[in-house]
């Protein structure tokens, strides 16, 4: 399996941080490996303190459940098939968006975890540290 090497998480983390000076959305960004081990991470200035732990989540929780932490949302909710899976853990999951999991060649090989903006420059960032290890 083709992991995610550190070079290659800093060239994710730097096109995160372009893209979160575009939306001026100061951010923390977290890469982590198949194994769910940090490979790279970047607190921008200004970034909320809280955002070093949930974007480090948000990895944990897409690589955990090879999925968007996004779609998790709705089967955690009161009544859903997973309600409070996110305190099922040793380490809590974060279960709204932000998370996305790293696929090359059919195979999740990590995931990308951001925290500090909106949801939504949470997701758009991801996408451009995603592309990056992607591309």
């Amino acid at each position: 399996m083709v992991e995610i090497s550190a070079a290659q998480a800093q060239a994710g983390i730097a096109a995160g941080i372009k893209k979160a000076v575009e939306l001026g959305s100061p951010s923390s960004i977290a890469i982590i490996d198949s194994g769910r081990n940090l490979v790279g991470f970047q607190r921008m200035d200004g970034a909320l303190l809280a955002s070093i732990e949930i974007s480090q989540g948000k990895a944990y929780t897409a690589r955990s459940l090879n999925m968007k932490t996004a779609d998790v949302t709705p089967y955690v909710q009161p009544g859903g098939p997973f309600y409070a899976m996110e305190t099922s853990h040793r380490q809590p999951m974060v279960v709204f968006a932000g998370g996305l999991p790293v696929e090359r060649g059919g195979q999740i090989v990590g995931a990308v975890g951001v925290a500090g903006g909106t949801l939504d420059n949470d997701v758009a960032v991801a996408e451009s540290v995603l592309a990056a290890l992607q591309g």
